[in-house]
């Protein structure tokens, strides 16, 4: 059950006996059905969360439509980090696209394990460096980019995904309805061919 987080971890440092054993005592296992939520809008994040296996979106509200900014998939840690440093209401939700196994993890003990392990905040920063490089691309993708622009973003970051997320939620990240969405992959095809 732990051997993708710690695998994970030991790419970053190497573990002492110890510290494998708390880490594992400090994570919880959270099952969670396709559709169902980890976080919601308007609730406070109370855990980082490692997708074991599934996939899930992140999305907001925009003018009273889901607008879906990032997809993630099993192998990596899923929060809203502004949430869950600062205890304060989320704007974000996060949501299984797939069933989910997730390992979960509370901010106490997120900081015992920085403060008795000694490798502890390079861990912490080396997770929290590969968030802050996802929102930024994010951010200025939604600044910069035109729709067929964010297709081909997401052709680019997600096309070993595409084929587990619906067209709905492609359309949803791309920014369009699914209609327009089928006229952007039809012109993309055209332009490879």
């Amino acid at each position: 059950m732990y051997s993708k987080l710690l695998e994970l971890i030991n790419q970053i440092t190497d573990l002492e006996e110890k510290e494998v054993e708390l880490i594992k005592n400090s994570f919880n296992l959270l099952q969670l059905t396709k559709g169902e939520f980890f976080l919601e809008a308007g609730k406070i994040n109370k855990h980082v969360g490692f997708l074991n296996k599934g996939l899930v979106r992140y999305f907001v509200y925009k003018d009273e439509e889901e607008s879906t900014f990032e997809f993630t998939k099993e192998g990596e840690f899923i929060a809203d980090y502004q949430s869950f440093n600062n205890k304060t209401e989320s704007v974000q939700n996060i949501q299984a696209i797939e069933d989910c196994e997730i390992l979960i993890i509370n901010y106490d003990n997120v900081q015992t394990i920085f403060n008795s392990t000694k490798k502890g905040n390079l861990i912490g920063r080396r997770i929290i460096e590969h968030r802050f490089d996802i929102m930024v691309n994010q951010l200025l993708a939604i600044y910069m980019q035109n729709h067929e622009d964010r297709y081909q973003n997401f052709i680019k970051h997600y096309s070993n995904l595409s084929q587990r997320i619906p067209q709905y939620l492609i359309a949803s990240y791309v920014g369009v309805k699914p209609e327009s969405l089928s006229r952007i992959r039809r012109r993309f095809t055209k332009n490879i061919s």
